[in-house]
């Protein structure tokens, strides 16, 4: 082999080397993001799940204290009531045939 072509062949050894060792690194920390996507995605559920919890813990709130007169929501309750009461008749209803 000429000097040059050795020259050459070195020069490439070395890129294929920074390029192994780049791609390892890569892999590693592909791991690394996959291990922290996969505990954020936990935790993203874990908080979707409180967040309804709490949803459906003030809408009771609400409703009872619409119940008991308290505020602007009375009206909005005696209306879910009512819907609730034609519902139970439509049921009933159905359930005589």
């Amino acid at each position: 082999m000429s000097g040059l072509g050795y020259e050459e062949l070195l020069i490439l050894n070395r890129k294929l080397d920074e390029l192994l060792d780049r791609y390892n690194a890569l892999t590693l920390e592909l791991a690394d993001l996959k291990k922290v996507n996969e505990v954020l995605s936990i935790k993203l559920q874990e908080s979707e799940e409180i967040i309804n919890k709490l949803e459906i813990k003030y809408e009771r709130v609400r409703l009872s204290g619409a119940l008991l007169g308290e505020g602007e929501n009375a009206l909005e309750a005696k209306k879910k009531i009512t819907d609730l009461v034609r519902e139970i008749d439509k049921c009933v209803a159905l359930l005589n045939r």
